[in-house]
């Protein structure tokens, strides 16, 4: 097992190595377009890579599909591929970035099928889990994801200090579980696991 830079988290030795190929393409390819902030490139294990990884224990057991929604850079998405292996469907409209996302799935040997398109008209067999990292606020976030969820699945959301705001704002639409972890890579950060998610009304 080989550490994670300052955040904590180990990773198996193929899995890191993995990790280290799509780091580097990354930023081979954010000279040219940008997915990430070029400030950030200095931080990428821990600001993107270890945010993405810390989800992976508040997955549901078993193997089944992840759809991860804006995946842009392949944050979380790519990532909980690299290491969980579970078939993963990365949503993301920007060409140029879904152009980069197939390049990386490919480097790094990742169950992932890239969909160049919008969710709101993108039509997939709905996955177990469905995540999303910095796409929306939770009640659109919400009209965006259940559609995609299949019975019984659970969303996986990073969220920053405004969740109770968003959560309060869900609930005039939404009734779920909502179960909260505290973010080992951000500050003030929460991870919302939520389920048994349905209309309110």
């Amino acid at each position: 097992m080989k550490h994670c830079a300052d955040r904590g988290l180990e990773f198996a030795s193929r899995d890191r190595a993995r990790l280290d190929r799509f780091a580097d393409l990354l930023r081979r390819w954010n000279a040219r377009i940008n997915l990430v902030s070029r400030a950030d490139e200095p931080a990428l294990w821990s600001r993107h890579i270890a945010d993405s990884a810390q989800l992976v224990p508040l997955l549901p057991d078993g193997n089944g599909t992840l759809i991860d929604l804006g995946s842009g850079a392949g944050f979380p998405g790519l990532v909980l591929a690299i290491l969980t292996g579970r078939p993963t469907h990365l949503v993301e409209a920007d060409q140029r970035k879904a152009a980069f996302l197939r390049e990386a799935a490919r480097e790094t040997e990742a169950d992932a099928t890239v969909h160049a398109a919008r969710a709101e008209t993108l039509r997939i067999p709905p996955a177990n889990v469905v995540t999303a990292r910095a796409l929306a606020p939770l009640p659109d976030l919400l009209k965006l994801a259940v559609p995609f969820l299949a019975p019984g699945g659970v969303c996986l959301f990073p969220k920053g200090r405004d969740v109770e705001a968003e959560l309060t704002a869900a609930a005039a639409e939404w009734h779920m579980r909502v179960e909260r972890f505290p973010s080992q890579t951000g500050p003030g950060a929460t991870l919302l696991r939520l389920s048994e998610i349905r209309r309110a009304g």
